[in-house]
């Protein structure tokens, strides 16, 4: 009797786990479907049938000879890397003041890091060009100038998870606590609160890496071809091959895919490393 009640209590269960797979399953097959269908028109001379015809892989190679490419490829990566890396100091730093020294000015910090998402792209870019060009400093640069347009727009993203990060574990009490046992505010802050949301941290640069990939107006705008994108040169190449624009398109998923597949092992183990300290 008691294996049948117990057979019982778990069968919604099984039952809704099935479901969520289900789900999640065609939600992924419906997500996925505009990259096959991409991946497909790279791979053939063209689609005008059901079916599309003549293989071949002379899109890849054409791209993978090409050295503008791959150079637009790494100034994305390196635009990702140093604007999300700019954004989460000067984020960590701020908090700090939010979680340890006075807690009254998080509503005007919250309010800062929200004006970014009133700001679209062109209205963004003629403002920083308006406000640097000419002015004969490092930022008159127009590599710079992009390096603080990104980290303008990555700002409310990396700002509300790393805030949620902070409120889930109570950065506050841990640092009392650490001041009770005699340690400083800012040590604890470093070596007590930090490494306890670097998965936070983590996910919040996935999402930031993700939008600066995607992101074709501030770069057009601000340097153009002087320091041209992956996007910008997607958009170069529209023109000339359907077949082309496509590879590209499929290369800008696998690096995506890449750079968060890294990510995300960065996330497990900082969270492993968690709970072993737990």
């Amino acid at each position: 009797m008691a294996e049948k009640n117990l057979r019982a209590t778990h069968a919604p269960a099984q039952k809704t786990s099935l479901a969520g797979k289900i789900f999640l399953g065609v939600v992924a097959a419906y997500l996925l479907v505009p990259f096959l269908a991409t991946l497909v028109y790279s791979l053939f001379v063209e689609w005008t049938d059901i079916l599309p015809s003549g293989f071949t892989l002379r899109n890849y190679q054409e791209l993978f000879t090409n050295t503008v490419f791959w150079a637009s490829i790494g100034r994305t990566l390196v635009l990702c890397l140093v604007s999300v890396a700019i954004t989460i100091v000067l984020i960590l730093l701020a908090m700090y003041v939010v979680v340890a020294v006075n807690r009254k000015v998080a509503p005007v910090m919250q309010f800062l890091c929200m004006i970014p998402y009133a700001l679209q792209g062109v209205i963004l870019s003629i403002g920083i060009i308006s406000l640097y060009t000419g002015t004969g400093t490092i930022l008159s640069n127009r590599m710079f100038m992009l390096f603080g347009a990104y980290t303008i727009l990555v700002l409310p993203y990396i700002y509300q998870g790393i805030r949620n990060a902070l409120n889930s574990i109570d950065a506050g009490m841990l640092i009392q606590a650490a001041e009770m046992l005699g340690c400083g505010r800012f040590r604890a802050y470093v070596q007590v609160v930090l490494p306890n949301i670097l998965s936070g941290i983590l996910v919040s640069s996935l999402l930031a890496e993700s939008i600066i990939f995607g992101d074709f107006v501030l770069a057009n705008n601000i340097a153009g071809t002087n320091y041209q994108n992956i996007q910008v040169f997607l958009q170069a190449n529209m023109d000339v091959s359907s077949g082309l624009s496509s590879a590209v398109v499929v290369v800008i998923f696998v690096v995506v895919a890449l750079v968060t597949a890294l990510v995300l092992k960065l996330q497990g183990a900082a969270q492993n490393n968690a709970k072993e300290q737990a």
